[in-house]
């Protein structure tokens, strides 16, 4: 493990790290001076003059996609894993850079361990939801013959370049983990540019997993300074993922060449709606009140999910000013976040208290009026601003719905009918966020109804959920963080939706011995093999994809299904009403139960001595086909489908194709069987 890095004192010039090795320009060239945020200390230099982003750009998609390529999903998985407990052992370092950026803890919890915790959140996805393999395998068979000879499914396989991220100033820890998990999982090598005033943090970040050992070669890279060249180096294969400003991704999307995907998610006028119901003194309101400060206050409001337009009914719109200003001065106290006490610090840098106040006196041009805070610039060398809310008493005044002030501003409109509200929400052009505050369900449903096709994500707030409610400016990785239009047209996270993100989706066709081959899943129709070993009895080292069991026959009489009835209590009349069975489109007469029939082949197919086999964890994709009568005979062929060996334990899964047929050959059920195997 390296020592502690200060850039203050480590070098006049903050290091990239392209090709291996970290890298500075030659001394003389220009370079940015970066300042405490709150006292205006210079920190350090940022310059990339003389960089080779060629080289880098090639390094990582020679170098990067062969170290990462050689790796399969959960080995790569379990990388995530290791990169997010080398970060926790030296988190520490990371707060004390953070609070120069003019972050409490607070803020800097949800930087520095948000974004550790996407990192150990892609490695349980990657481990529970994808293959121990190098192809995922997307939807199901399609057959493209009457025989089956032929077939037809979707796979995706990684893309053949670099994943470049460029980042904004607010998260310069969990902005680049975000996107780095499900480009790690996905086996793409990432490039990432922070944003200038921040970039000393990612570079202490970069620098403990450089210095973990852990990094497969090539797989990230870190250019620390502007690119102006990069739009011309990229190519098919490559990806780009974007978050700042949507002029800035406007301007990006249109040097993108063709063919290099282009993902944007950028700052957006989002909404929280306060329901007719929640008036004052109801939980609701509260919620909603609490959620509106956190979310002017955290991160000085620096965030592209902060709550910029305040959305209220007409009769609770005074309670709600008089309840923020009350809550603002009882918990907010802005100052330097390393002293005791301070809940919200400076905004990231003097220019951006100036362009935050000038933008709020757009608002105020524009028809609101500052019913908490003020305008008026404090004193000249520091970057605070107190929080500030306007109230425009026109919902349709333009300014309301197109101009952020990027900082602790919000504004509040009013409403009086549910599709006004929707309105409201729908005249931000395209929002990351909105969040609802209700108890009435039908509210709910209706105003859901009215303004989901304008956000990526919709949070609803009541007294059930208020205490373990994630708020409304906090991405899971588990859902879509995007939105429509004005935030970038975008999807980031999501689950494995982001991996996707880094793949391409290929239509297969072909035999299905060939598919097989392709997706290291079994297709029926592949060949199957019977070798007079049970199945069961061979370990994840012996076992085979198409190793299979065909049992014998059995016969199902009316005593059969009356036992099982009477035992289960599922006495359906399908089962033991013959003229009521027999009026049913769907049945013959009397008919075996669809469980009965899934238990006896269980009996049939299981080979019940302790072995390799450990347990029976569950059933997918049962269906029932064919009736089944009194009389009739069924077996079972059960084939070894799909192996998934475990990394970290010493068993693995096992899927099972099973297939239930009658005397005449006909299929009566199909489902997969899922059980956990040893390796030895």
């Amino acid at each position: 493990m390296g020592d502690t890095v200060n850039p203050a004192t480590a070098t006049d010039i903050l290091p990239s790290y392209l090709r291996g090795e970290w890298w500075t320009p030659a001394p003389g060239g220009d370079a940015t001076v970066i300042r405490d945020a709150s006292t205006g200390e210079e920190i350090t230099r940022v310059s990339s003059e003389g960089l080779d982003l060629a080289g880098a750009l090639e390094y990582a998609r020679t170098a990067g996609q062969a170290s990462l390529g050689k790796l399969t999903f959960h080995q790569r998985a379990l990388l995530l894993k290791q990169f997010a407990l080398a970060l926790t052992e030296r988190k520490d370092e990371l707060y004390a850079l953070s609070a120069r950026t003019g972050a409490t803890k607070a803020d800097s919890w949800v930087d520095i361990d948000g974004g550790i915790g996407v990192l150990f959140a892609y490695s349980g996805k990657g481990r529970r939801e994808l293959p121990n393999a190098q192809v995922y395998v997307d939807g199901p068979v399609e057959s493209l013959s009457k025989d089956g000879s032929f077939l037809g499914r979707h796979v995706y396989t990684r893309l053949p370049g670099v994943a470049v991220q460029i980042n904004a100033f607010n998260f310069p820890v969990w902005g680049p983990l975000e996107k780095f998990a499900p480009a790690v999982l996905a086996g793409v090598p990432s490039l990432i540019k922070p944003a200038t005033p921040t970039g000393y943090v990612t570079e202490a970040m970069v620098r403990i997993l450089v210095d973990s050992g852990l990094l497969p070669e090539g797989s990230l890279q870190l250019v620390s300074g502007s690119v102006p060249t990069l739009f011309e180096e990229l190519r098919l294969g490559d990806v780009v993922g974007f978050t700042g400003s949507a002029s800035t991704a406007a301007s990006l999307r249109e040097r993108t060449p063709s063919g290099v995907r282009f993902t944007a998610e950028t700052d957006s006028i989002n909404a929280s709606v306060l329901g007719p119901d929640a008036v004052h003194g109801t939980p609701e309101f509260d919620a909603y009140v609490r959620q509106l400060v956190v979310e002017m206050t955290s991160k000085a409001g620096q965030k592209c999910t902060a709550i910029r337009r305040a959305v209220v009914p007409t009769a609770q719109a005074d309670a709600v000013i008089d309840a923020v200003r009350a809550r603002i001065e009882e918990k907010v106290i802005v100052g330097d976040p390393r002293d005791e006490g301070v809940t919200m610090g400076p905004l990231v840098s003097r220019e951006q208290r100036e362009e935050v106040l000038r933008q709020v006196r757009v608002l105020a041009d524009g028809g609101g009026r500052v019913v908490i805070g003020s305008t008026e610039t404090t004193e000249a060398g520091d970057a605070f601003v107190a929080p500030v809310m306007l109230r425009f008493d026109d919902a349709h005044a333009e300014a309301v719905h197109t101009v952020e002030a990027f900082g602790p501003v919000s504004s509040l409109l009013t409403y009086d009918t549910v599709s006004e509200a929707s309105d409201i929400v729908a005249r931000g052009g395209g929002s990351l966020v909105t969040s609802v505050a209700t108890h009435d369900a039908a509210f709910a449903a209706q105003i859901m109804a009215g303004v989901a096709a304008w956000n990526g994500r919709v949070l609803f707030l009541d007294r059930d959920d208020a205490r373990s409610s994630t708020g409304h400016g906090s991405p899971m990785p588990g859902l879509v963080h995007g939105g429509p239009g004005r935030a970038g047209g975008g999807e980031e996270l999501g689950g494995i939706r982001a991996v996707l993100h880094h793949m391409q989706r290929t239509a297969v066709q072909g035999s299905p011995e060939m598919l097989t081959a392709i997706t290291g899943v079994w297709h029926a129709g592949s060949a199957a093999r019977e070798d007079g070993v049970h199945p069961f009895r061979k370990p994840l080292a012996q076992l085979r994809i198409g190793d299979r069991i065909a049992s014998a026959s059995r016969e199902v009489t009316l005593d059969d299904i009356e036992t099982f009835a009477h035992f289960t209590g599922d006495t359906f009349y399908a089962h033991m009403d013959e003229e009521a069975a027999a009026a049913n489109p769907f049945f013959p007469g009397r008919v075996a139960h669809g469980y009965l029939l899934v238990s006896w082949a269980a009996g049939l197919f299981v080979d019940p001595d302790p072995g390799p086999v450990l347990a029976n964890y569950g059933l997918e994709d049962l269906r029932f086909v064919t009736p089944v009568s009194p009389g009739d005979s069924i077996r079972v062929e059960l084939t070894a489908k799909q192996i998934t060996p475990r990394e970290t334990d010493e068993y693995g899964e096992v899927r099972w194709d099973a297939v239930i047929r009658n005397q005449d050959d006909a299929t009566v059920a199909t489902y997969d069987v899922l059980t956990l195997v040893a390796k030895e």
